[in-house]
C-alpha cells in the first residue's frame, strides 16, 4: 500500500527589509518625495507630509529622513499630548500612519505648537491627504490641512519590476526574468501588491520544496482564482 508523501511545512519566518537609503529604489512615482527627503534642512516648510497608498515605500522613505536628521519616530496613533515635548527632544520627529479617527487631535494640536515654537522639524506620513479627514477640533484641522503634501505615486513598470527583484532578495529567493516579467504583468501595479506575491510566492516554494520558477507562480496564482491586489 502506498503512501502520500507528507506536505513541506512552509514556516514563516520573519525577514528582515533594509530601510537604507543604499535599498531605497528611485523613479518617476517617488522621485519628488525622495527629494524632499535628500534637500533636507532645505524645506519649504518645517512640517511637511508624505501621502501615498498603502506599501508605497512612504516609512522606508521615513526612516531614511530620520537617519539622516536624528528624528524619532512614533505613530501617530500612539502620540499623547503629555509625549509630545520629549518626542520633539532631538528637533525632529517622525509622526506614522495618520489616519482619520485614529488619532490624539489634542496631541497632534500640541505637536505641531510645539514644533513651531521650537523650530523644530516634523514628517508625517498618511494615506490621504489631510484636507479629507474629519477632525472635530478646529485648530488641529486647519493646522494639519496647512501642511505641505508630497505625494508618492504608484510605480512605473521599470520601478515595479526593480522592486520585485528587491523583494525577492530581501527574502534571498533565486529567480529570474521569467518570473520578474510574469509578475510584473499580472499584479496591481503598487507596492503592496509585489511584496504581497513575492511572499505569496516565497511561501508556496518553501511548502512543495522546489524552486521559484514562472511555471509555479503561473499555477499558484491561477489556483487562487486572483493576483494579490
Amino acid at each position: 500500500m502506498s503512501r502520500t508523501p507528507p506536505r513541506q511545512l512552509a514556516l514563516e519566518l520573519p525577514h528582515a527589509e533594509s530601510l537604507s537609503r543604499d535599498d531605497y529604489l528611485e523613479g518617476p512615482s517617488n522621485a519628488q518625495a525622495l527629494a524632499l527627503v535628500e534637500r533636507w534642512p532645505d524645506w519649504s516648510n518645517r512640517v511637511m507630509m508624505l501621502v501615498g497608498p498603502e506599501g508605497c515605500g512612504k516609512s522606508h522613505l521615513a526612516a531614511i529622513w530620520a537617519a539622516i536628521s536624528g528624528a524619532r519616530i512614533v505613530g501617530a496613533h500612539a502620540l499623547t499630548a503629555a509625549d509630545v515635548p520629549a518626542s520633539l527632544a532631538t528637533g525632529a520627529l517622525v509622526v506614522e500612519h495618520l489616519e482619520p479617527g485614529h488619532f490624539d487631535e489634542r496631541a497632534i494640536f500640541h505637536l505641531l505648537n510645539l514644533a513651531r515654537e521650537t523650530n523644530a522639524f516634523v514628517l508625517m506620513t498618511a494615506r490621504t491627504a489631510p484636507a479629507s479627514f474629519e477632525i472635530e477640533l478646529r485648530d488641529a484641522g486647519s493646522r494639519l490641512r496647512a501642511i505641505p503634501v508630497v505625494s508618492v505615486e504608484p510605480p512605473d513598470d521599470q520601478l515595479l519590476r526593480a522592486l520585485l527583484v528587491k523583494f525577492c532578495a530581501d527574502r534571498q529567493m533565486a529567480v529570474d526574468e521569467g518570473v520578474v516579467g510574469y509578475l510584473a504583468t499580472h499584479i496591481e501595479r503598487s507596492f503592496a501588491s509585489a511584496r504581497q506575491a513575492v511572499e505569496l510566492l516565497d511561501a508556496e516554494a518553501l511548502r512543495q520544496g522546489r524552486p521559484v520558477t514562472r511555471a509555479l507562480a503561473a499555477t499558484l496564482f491561477r489556483s487562487q482564482g486572483t493576483l494579490p491586489l
